[in-house]
């Protein structure tokens, strides 16, 4: 019998307009001091803007950058016998998508730009096309791993 409670699986949370999670995962992670009205329509605003710039719909194109970003593995830190190695450790599918997600957010924070829907809009496409700050974050990534990759047996 398990001493903690059970924890129940959180529900996915699914956009109003395109029922996509991932979309939906997007929007939560856009969202700041519970203003989720604002950021569904930068969301949507952003998607409009890729469309229009692609030519593709919106939700096609975010959905290949997500894939294109989401890492495989990752490196963790962890202290054996005094040292501590960056151990390379595989990632479940959740962890590494909201990775993506994350760093997507991130490196359209950081773009140069006029408003938060443009920028959002072109590292998405730069996601798409593999290029881009999210893209080199996740080569990055998998370079710290491949390097020590003779670390990873003390994986526990």
């Amino acid at each position: 019998m398990p001493r903690r409670k059970y924890k129940k699986p959180k529900r996915s949370t699914v956009d109003p307009k395109y029922s996509d999670p991932v979309i939906g995962l997007t929007i939560n992670n856009i969202l700041k001091r519970g203003k989720k009205s604002l950021a569904e329509s930068l969301m949507y605003d952003a998607l409009d803007l890729v469309e229009k710039k692609t030519g593709k719909p919106g939700t096609e194109v975010f959905q290949s950058a997500i894939r294109n970003i989401t890492p495989a593995v990752m490196v963790k830190s962890r202290r054996v016998g005094g040292a501590t190695y960056q151990v390379p450790v595989e990632l479940q599918h959740d962890k590494a998508r909201n990775l993506a997600i994350r760093w997507l957010l991130q490196y359209s924070r950081d773009r140069k730009g006029a408003s938060f829907p443009e920028r959002l809009s072109e590292e998405i496409i730069d996601a798409a096309e593999n290029r881009g700050g999210a893209i080199k974050k996740k080569s990055d990534t998998h370079k710290m791993a491949e390097a020590n990759k003779a670390f990873s047996h003390y994986r526990f």
